[in-house]
């Protein structure tokens, strides 16, 4: 997918860039794989703001992905790959033999009319999806299990690949888009590829409308608030923050550890920072 520049029009179209969308087939989605999706920007169930800077957005509907992809041995063909509001990467529409339809994520170099399978039996070609155990060391994967059979929850966004590196017993040592390193069981599936869209990093947005049309609100820095409303506020002129850094509510903003401990840190091999 290639990147189109906009003739500067107007001050908002000046410097900003889509993506040319020459690899999707259709812009009609397929029905039966459609859900609502409700709104709640950034808010909880009583109405207050959870999360800043969210809210508004154009209406979207959720696109149901098989991310466990557990139709073993049914080969299914790679009707139209299409445009998901939910997410940077796109996705395709894929219908198998016994007539199911289901949505994965578009691996990069998949086309119309592709047949894909998965299953530990599967060939080994871009997006297919079988367990790690069956992948030789090298193999450039997507759309990684945590736990076998619980689906896909790692390296899922466009342009997104991870490397197998080594393999000791049950389990695989895989080489993740952070840089960090993990072990994963051998049972826990991934499909083989790169996501496409790899050009999405490098569109420009050019203006604030843009941004809100996705669902984005201005973020405003604490140094230009009142000291009421932020503690870096205040002051005469520009001035300094004086004292460390803190959110809003007096919290560290930066250099403190917000991760808690969880018991797959074990599985951790190399953390991505240094």
């Amino acid at each position: 997918m290639g990147i189109r520049i906009l003739r500067p029009m107007t001050p908002g179209t000046r410097g900003m860039t889509k993506l040319t969308k020459d690899e999707l087939t259709t812009d009609k989605p397929e029905k039966s794989l459609l859900s609502k999706r409700k709104k709640f920007s950034g808010r909880n169930n009583t109405g207050k703001i959870m999360v800043r800077h969210k809210g508004g957005g154009e209406k979207r509907q959720y696109r149901i992905i098989d991310f466990k992809r557990t139709k073993d041995d049914i080969p299914a063909k790679v009707m139209t790959i299409e445009y998901d509001p939910n997410r940077n990467a796109n996705i395709a529409l894929l219908f198998y033999a016994d007539g199911e339809k289901r949505y994965i994520i578009a691996p990069e170099k998949i086309s119309v009319g592709m047949t894909i399978m998965s299953g530990p039996s599967a060939e080994f070609k871009v997006g297919n999806c079988l367990p790690m155990d069956n992948m030789p060391l090298g193999t450039t994967v997507h759309n990684i299990e945590l736990l076998p059979g619980k689906g896909a929850q790692l390296v899922r966004a466009a342009g997104g690949m991870a490397q197998i590196v080594a393999k000791e017993g049950n389990y695989v040592s895989v080489r993740l888009p952070s840089g960090e390193m993990r072990m994963l069981h051998k049972r826990c599936r991934a499909t083989i590829g790169q996501i496409g869209n790899l050009d999405y990093k490098n569109v420009s947005i050019g203006k604030a409308g843009r941004k809100r049309h996705m669902g984005v609100k201005p973020t405003v820095r604490g140094v230009v608030m009142n000291p009421c409303d932020h503690p870096h506020g205040g002051g005469e002129g520009k001035a300094p923050i004086g004292g460390k850094p803190q959110t809003p509510w007096g919290k560290p903003a930066m250099g403190f550890k917000t991760r808690t401990k969880k018991a797959s840190d074990k599985m951790i091999i190399k953390r991505r920072t240094k």
